[in-house]
């Protein structure tokens, strides 16, 4: 398909930017997005139209949130400490249980942990959902690395939690009284 600028733009830009926002925050995103379609302008007579538009896009979002990886890392952390999620804002809902907080405080410290290139292959998985062949494209990697690196990363993240999403370090029971 033979795309515009503004076709393009039309087409990608909210998706983009809402996985934009769930990786680098609602301030960051405004600028990485911002930044993504002017790298694609600067770029578009040079963009090969038979390749697929959305890869391309996100492959350049990447690049840019690349810098921002430290401060990801920051906040995920501080969220794991906390439970309050810096990038959904009240508007979006609260969690009223106090265990989905703590999976959700678990995962984030699991997140924090992972290789930024394997969180950018989960993320791009999870909050933009890219198929493999698209993460591949996006980042410049072979489809089996993407895969691989996939696999690897949410057995990473299953062994850390558990099967149920809980973390796997469980606390010893409490004693059964004896029955006379």
């Amino acid at each position: 398909m033979s795309w515009s600028f503004e076709e393009a733009f039309e087409a990608e830009f909210a998706a983009l930017h809402r996985y934009l926002r769930r990786r680098v925050g609602a301030a960051a995103a405004e600028d990485l997005s911002a930044a993504t379609f002017a790298t694609a302008y600067a770029s578009w007579e040079r963009f090969d139209q038979a390749r697929p538009l959305r890869p391309w896009l996100y492959g350049i979002a990447a690049n840019l949130a690349r810098r921002h990886w430290r401060d990801e890392r920051r906040m995920l952390r501080a969220y794991a400490r906390t439970g309050v999620d810096p990038v959904l804002g009240a508007d979006e809902g609260i969690i009223g249980r106090v265990g989905a907080q703590a999976r959700q405080r678990e995962l984030a410290a699991g997140l924090a942990d992972l290789r930024p290139g394997d969180r950018e292959i989960l993320l791009l998985h999870a909050w933009a959902e890219l198929s493999d062949g698209e993460i591949a494209a996006a980042l410049s990697l072979p489809v089996g690395t993407v895969k691989s690196r996939l696999h690897r990363t949410r057995q990473r993240l299953r062994n850390r939690l558990g099967d149920d999403g809980q973390s796997a370090v469980k606390a010893p029971s409490a004693p059964q009284e004896q029955q006379p």
